[in-house]
């Protein structure tokens, strides 16, 4: 808990000076609750009184146990920015309390709405929570919420955030423009973009450099696995790109790529790709496959087992900084070493061992 205080200690409470139940007390049971399955301040509530007795040794608590009014009132007054601040010092005591290294390789970008955070009346533009994902890792680096629901621009703000020296940033085809290439190359880092027909010039000039290649009889690899009863085929190839930095004023473009691939009796696609460095055909699958990782190791988890899209918390600062905790949590279990079961079954193994719960946060020493 003394770990705990120290990285918390330097968040602003919003509160008036006469606010009944401790800042970092709130936040540490909110945390514990959220790593045993609480998906709201309701379940934070009925988690610190259930498990009172916890709180002994640990807590001061001189006003009692806090309501879920009052989880609620401080999720909704925090200033998500100083929250994320806070997020990012956690992490960085955490990781180096469980030998954790920084993040090098893949770092990827993506948006993800928070589909009831919305206003009423608004229900057409939930909430956006952009986050930068350590595919190495498996955790979440940092978050952003879009403003005004513009995932690019939340994700220019997210490169603000992130040292990426020996790191390739990915992202989507929304995320393919000279502004998101300039930013990455600026902070002494890499990427792999994805180019679509939203960018007509670039795929156009992307294509003839793959049919350049192909005509010169350059060979191309395939890869093919067989996992839960399908056939995964892929098949890439890559170009040089020589004047298309210039004749685009596209900042670092080294080279393009094109991946095809077919997955069982579905149709074979095509996705093509630019890149700030010739890498390997065999280091193209494998980045664009570890981008991925942020849809079934975040997104999905998220959903499937915190019901983020389920979260019904719509009001003020509550989205995003529960958003935030549910991906602080995330890391936090996913740091633990036990690799025998799902994340489901830790989540539930914490509600269930008080032991195993105090385990996760045992790196912070």
């Amino acid at each position: 808990m003394q770990r705990f205080a120290e990285c918390f200690e330097d968040l602003p409470d919003p509160r008036a000076d006469n606010a009944l139940h401790d800042l970092t007390e709130i936040l540490f049971i909110a945390l514990m609750a959220t790593l045993c399955g609480a998906t709201s301040c309701t379940d934070m509530a009925l988690f610190a009184r259930m498990k009172a007795y916890l709180w002994q040794d640990v807590l001061v608590l001189r006003n009692g146990l806090p309501s879920h009014d009052t989880f609620s009132r401080v999720f909704r007054m925090l200033d998500p920015k100083a929250f994320e601040v806070t997020f990012r010092r956690f992490m960085k005591d955490f990781a180096q309390g469980a030998k954790i290294k920084r993040p090098r390789g893949v770092i990827a970008l993506d948006g993800k709405a928070l589909r009831r955070g919305y206003e009423r009346g608004r229900s057409h533009m939930p909430p956006v929570m952009v986050t930068a994902w350590a595919a190495q890792t498996r955790m979440a680096l940092a978050n952003v919420l879009a403003p005004n629901n513009n995932e690019v621009d939340g994700a220019l703000q997210l490169l603000e955030l992130l040292q990426l020296k020996g790191c390739v940033v990915t992202a989507d085809a929304l995320h393919c423009h000279r502004a998101m290439a300039k930013a990455i190359v600026a902070r002494g880092g890499d990427y792999v973009l994805a180019v679509k027909a939203n960018q007509p010039a670039l795929l156009e000039d992307a294509k003839a450099a793959i049919c350049a290649v192909k005509r010169k009889g350059k060979t191309s690899l395939t890869t093919t696995d067989a996992d839960h009863g399908r056939t995964d085929k892929r098949v890439a190839l890559v170009a040089p790109a020589p004047g298309m930095a210039k004749k685009h004023d596209f900042p670092g473009l080294k080279a393009v790529a094109r991946i095809t691939s077919k997955r069982g009796q579905d149709d074979t696609v095509e996705r093509y790709f630019l890149m700030s460095r010739p890498y390997s055909r065999k280091d193209v699958l494998r980045i664009v496959r570890a981008h991925w990782g942020i849809e079934n190791n975040l997104h999905w988890p998220l959903d499937v087992t915190l019901d983020e899209d389920l979260a019904r918390n719509r009001k003020d600062n509550g989205p995003a900084n529960l958003a935030v905790l549910r991906r602080l949590a995330l890391n936090v279990a996913q740091a633990h070493p036990d690799t025998t079961g799902s994340l489901r079954g830790k989540l539930k193994r914490a509600g269930w061992n008080d032991a195993f719960l105090f385990e996760l946060l045992g790196h912070m020493r």
